[in-house]
């Protein structure tokens, strides 16, 4: 069956070219009159911007940017919210050669300083209630808005300053685009640079991944100071030539009904995290959204946020599953030439392009089928993976590969059955293994979080003299419910009977949040280390 979308080959030929320009394969050669985002405010007024505007307003940005300096493989930080001047300056960044630096607005002062000390930024493109972040920096200051206190330059007069185009640089599909931080779910994060090859990724899960079409009305929620938000809000519906819709608001269950029934969403994406948000108000709002797609990324979906998706949207939730270093590769496809029945729990299979596999524990070897491993990519065979190694950090890329270089290690633990479908399981260093028996925190949770008195939880391995490891729950409640002895044991009893009568967890903590990282994904290895600092 004809997938009706560029083949492997084509996007690797398109994307990967040693002559490849990335101001021409996002933006100027789509048609100038196609609107390329609708940036929507907080009252639901919106701003399309179409191809032939985003060509104008960026190539001014980039003669801007010139005049100050920035050239071919300087590193440009934004720290910036989902606006049209923050999809401006992306393409005046990439139209001079440079390299993009993306801070997430929910940052605090340290960890900006850590990325643009790494990064070595020249210039920092900032909005104005962000400025008290940055301190101490030799780079050039921009702050949005029409005003900025010396020696910082003002956005929107450097845009209203007429200049000469300057010609977009090519820098090769092995040129860098993007220096994107990991999000730190197991540790300090680190730096991926992003070659524009990669946009040859980021389209094929767009087109065969979500199933974006040129008639949907595409949302990805996630926010582009992260992977998902700028792989697949930003440059993978550029690269296809789709629209898509950025929200410059913050966050809110009710906002997010409104937008996607005033705009008339076909096509959503969010993280688990916002599902499960918009599961908890469902009663307070009365809209029903209009989807045609939805689909989830960056920590599994539990079953009951899916069973709530098909009452509410009359679709399920399809779960994806990929990492900063690589992008998408084992979803649930919605095209129609890939789409697979959903199995409960499973992440998907490989896309065309990517030869995964679950190897056995201290070997290179394939687990047999449904024996949890760890999840791994053929490099060889996976002719979309782009992923070389970490800035400056040679030894935890070295981790990262297998000595011959045949696989990456993604960090993962899961298991795949006879069909080929994945089951994620957790980190590599969040498995517990309680006397003998490996048990993935989340097939745990996806029980715990099935009571309706359970808004969320995680699941950690404790010390245990006779066992080596126990299950110990750290569970946040619905609001208005409290914690008991007869609910902990209600828990228990839950486990035991709907997953495995060893694995429930032996203590249970009733907390008032779990941490996590900026992006929402659940930082385990924070609580293991609180545990042992006595928490």
């Amino acid at each position: 069956m004809s997938l009706q979308v560029p083949t492997v080959a084509a996007l690797i030929a398109q994307y990967g070219a040693h002559d490849a320009c990335a101001a021409d394969l996002l933006c100027d050669s789509h048609d100038p009159n196609a609107i390329a985002f609708s940036i929507i405010e907080a009252d639901l007024s919106s701003e399309d911007i179409t191809y032939g505007q985003l060509r104008e307003r960026s190539e001014q940005g980039a003669a801007a940017l010139a005049e100050l300096g920035v050239g071919p493989r300087d590193a440009v930080a934004t720290l910036m919210s989902k606006s049209a001047d923050l999809v401006v300056m992306l393409l005046a960044i990439w139209r001079c050669g440079a390299v993009h630096v993306p801070l997430f607005t929910a940052f605090a002062g340290p960890a900006i300083e850590m990325r643009l000390t790494s990064s070595q930024a020249k210039v920092i493109i900032t909005d104005a209630d962000q400025r008290q972040k940055i301190n101490d920096t030799t780079a050039t200051v921009i702050v949005t808005g029409e005003s900025a206190s010396a020696p910082d330059l003002a956005l929107t007069t450097l845009l209203t300053i007429k200049r000469p185009g300057i010609p977009a640089e090519a820098i090769g599909g092995d040129g860098t685009l993007v220096l994107i931080f990991t999000s730190g779910t197991t540790g300090s994060p680190k730096g991926v640079p992003v070659p524009v090859r990669a946009l040859a990724s980021f389209r094929q899960y767009i087109e065969l991944g979500l199933d974006v079409k040129a008639d949907d009305v595409f949302w990805n929620a996630a926010d582009p100071g992260w992977a998902y938000g700028l792989y697949y809000g930003i440059l993978g519906p550029l690269a296809a030539g789709r629209r898509s819709l950025l929200l410059h608001a913050g966050f809110s269950p009710e906002l997010t009904f409104d937008v996607l029934d005033r705009f008339g969403v076909t096509n959503f994406a969010a993280a688990p995290t916002v599902y499960r948000t918009m599961r908890s108000a469902t009663k307070a709002s009365p809209k029903t959204p209009r989807l045609r797609r939805a689909s989830s990324a960056g920590e599994p979906l539990t079953p009951e946020v899916i069973t709530w998706a098909e009452e509410t949207f009359g679709i399920p939730i399809r779960d994806h599953y990929g990492q900063t270093e690589h992008g998408m590769m084992i979803v649930n496809a919605w095209h129609d030439a890939v789409r697979d029945e959903l199995r409960p729990g499973s992440m998907g299979k490989p896309l065309h392009g990517w030869n995964c596999s679950v190897l056995q524990d201290n070997s290179d070897e394939p687990a047999a089928a449904g024996e949890m491993g760890r999840v791994a990519v053929n490099v060889a065979g996976s002719p979309l993976m782009w992923f070389a190694g970490y800035k400056d950090a040679p030894e935890k890329t070295a981790e990262r590969f297998s000595h011959d270089g045949r696989w990456y290690f993604t960090g993962d633990a899961g298991k795949v059955d006879e069909e080929g479908n994945y089951y994620f399981s957790s980190r590599d260093d969040d498995v517990i293994i309680m006397a003998g028996y490996r048990i993935g925190p989340f097939d745990v949770e996806s029980i715990l979080a099935g009571h309706p008195s359970v808004q969320e939880c995680a699941v950690i391995g404790a010390p245990d003299e006779l066992r080596g490891e126990v299950l110990e729950a750290y569970i946040v409640l619905v609001e208005g419910t409290a914690g008991s002895d007869d609910l902990v044991l209600e828990l228990q009893r839950l486990v035991k009977t709907q997953f495995a009568a060893h694995a429930y967890p032996r203590h249970i903590h009733f907390v008032d949040d779990l941490p996590k990282t900026p992006s929402g994904k659940l930082q385990r290895y924070v609580l293991r280390k609180r545990r042992a600092d006595g928490f």
